[in-house]
């Protein structure tokens, strides 16, 4: 029986998706197939508030298969290759729980992509990122060219895909791609620190702050606002709300019961 190209670990309200296609782990057909469908299975686990990413072995994604790239025939089979990509990255981007991308080593072309999918990025230092599509006479196709300037702004993510030039771990975190470096052999153990932190928020604000934000981000300030004060009303009417406040009051740390 062939080895799975994704593994799943589950530690209480954890899952851990490690990607798993030595020896560069790149993003073939049926490992994005493997990744959509684990993505669907903790989307619809209430357990899970919160996820991490990452590569086995010494690096995180080299990119997408060039073999699958090289084999596009036609430009409707360019952009349904995209779509697919697209649509995949989407759902981890739009998850209601929080998702981390632990870099460690390379992140590169489609790798980069799914890293800016997720909520937090926690890079090793040695780790290399960048959009080396260019390099290959092709565009980034699975959202690069529309999350990176989201991320770091318009100029840089122009010159980084325009120049196909890899960046470190410190450059990454000083443009704001990154929120933090750690030492290589460390990213997995941060990374699961910080997603343990997390879930132990209340499910039901994780949620409404996501909420907030994606939907938010894609509206003029005025829309996100309202939608904000929709969801804060929301969660004022929360068991875990009322949880939270009398826990502050009573100087003692809440328990919350996601309800």
């Amino acid at each position: 029986m062939a080895e799975q190209l994704i593994n799943v670990i589950e530690d209480d309200a954890v899952a851990t998706l490690t990607i798993n296609n030595p020896p560069k782990n790149v993003l073939t057909i049926p490992l994005m197939g493997e990744l959509e469908k684990s993505i669907d299975e903790i989307s619809n686990n209430p357990a899970i508030k919160a996820v991490v990413i990452t590569g086995s072995g010494p690096l995180f994604i080299a990119g997408a298969d060039i073999k699958v790239i090289a084999s596009i025939k036609s430009t409707d089979d360019g952009e349904s290759l995209a779509k697919k990509g697209q649509a995949l990255f989407n759902k981890i981007e739009q998850m209601q729980k929080v998702v981390l991308a632990a870099i460690n080593g390379y992140c590169l072309g489609g790798g980069m992509e799914l890293a800016m999918a997720c909520h937090i990025r926690i890079a090793g230092d040695r780790s290399r990122m960048g959009q080396p599509e260019i390099n290959l006479g092709i565009i980034p196709g699975f959202g690069g060219t529309q999350r990176l300037p989201r991320i770091v702004g318009q100029a840089k993510a122009i010159e980084l895909i325009l120049s196909g030039d890899m960046i470190n771990a410190e450059e990454a975190k000083r443009i704001g791609l990154v929120n933090k470096v750690v030492p290589e052999g460390e990213v997995l153990k941060q990374a699961m620190g910080m997603a343990k932190k997390l879930a132990s928020k209340s499910r039901c604000t994780i949620e409404a702050i996501l909420k907030a934000i994606e939907e938010g981000m894609n509206e003029p300030l005025s829309i996100g606002l309202s939608r904000e004060a929709q969801l804060f009303g929301e969660i004022c009417q929360t068991e875990d709300m009322k949880e939270g406040v009398t826990a502050f009051l009573e100087k003692r740390q809440p328990k919350f019961q996601d309800k």
